[in-house]
């Protein structure tokens, strides 16, 4: 089984979008890209309406992803826990196409013999903590986010310790939305770890409106310009190789 990359977008947000594209549209062709996107709505109160709701769901459905909704002070838990899920969630995916592929028909690790389902979970734990993963997290900063910003660093903080801790490559990149000048704005480029953020979070400013959409739409725009640019590098290290520069 080939090791590839993970490719996860993690949304946080408490609200409904309002501007721009249709975020379950966005999420489908996030699925079509082989890019998940796993949603956390962060409540300080009992305050998100039941269309926020559905669209929090409605987004990690359409791109095969996870979706909580949690109170501020449990987000550091949640967000780690979220992440997880949905990688070994993919990578159960990967493993049951490469089951149907090696066995036909409609085979899925729910159809092996218990003792054959244990060997194939060990693979996917392993491919867990092996697995190159990238994480692009998108935080929603309108003007209800205001007060939770704090606690959204300190929970990518912690995402950071415990995904370091795998054995396998991190890469972490970070977008808000709205931006100051446009709907989506870069804040962090892709690096293994997310420290930087100490530095970002307290410049960050709330306020205006919600463009979800926009957002994943941009989300996936990045990974791409990533594997173009990986791609463009390889095929020059290729060319050296062959004409013995």
């Amino acid at each position: 089984m080939q090791k590839g990359s993970l490719k996860q977008i993690l949304l946080l947000t408490d609200g409904c979008s309002n501007q721009g594209e249709d975020p379950l549209a966005m999420a489908a062709l996030a699925k079509e890209q082989g890019v998940t996107v796993n949603v956390i709505g962060v409540l300080e109160e009992d305050t998100i309406d039941e269309k926020g709701l559905q669209e929090i769901e409605g987004i990690a459905l359409a791109s095969g992803g996870v979706s909580q909704v949690v109170y501020s002070t449990q987000l550091s838990h949640t967000v780690q826990m979220v992440t997880r899920k949905a990688m070994t969630q993919t990578l159960q995916g990967v493993v049951n196409k490469e089951l149907q592929q090696i066995l036909g028909g409609k085979t899925s690790m729910e159809d092996l013999p218990p003792e054959k389902r244990g060997e194939v979970m060990e693979v996917v734990d392993e491919l867990g903590e092996t697995v190159e993963l990238e994480v692009l997290v998108l935080v929603d900063t309108s003007a209800s986010m205001k007060h939770k910003l704090p606690t959204v660093k300190e929970a990518l903080l912690d995402l950071s310790l415990s995904l370091n801790a795998r054995m396998g490559d991190n890469q972490f990149s970070v977008f808000i939305f709205p931006g100051k000048r446009k709907d989506v704005e870069k804040v962090l480029d892709w690096t293994p770890n997310l420290e930087s953020l100490s530095s970002i979070f307290p410049k960050l400013t709330t306020g205006g409106i919600t463009p979800t959409g926009p957002a994943i739409r941009e989300a996936l725009t990045y990974f791409k310009k990533k594997r173009s640019l990986r791609s463009l590098i390889s095929r020059d290290e290729q060319y050296y190789e062959e004409s013995g520069m």
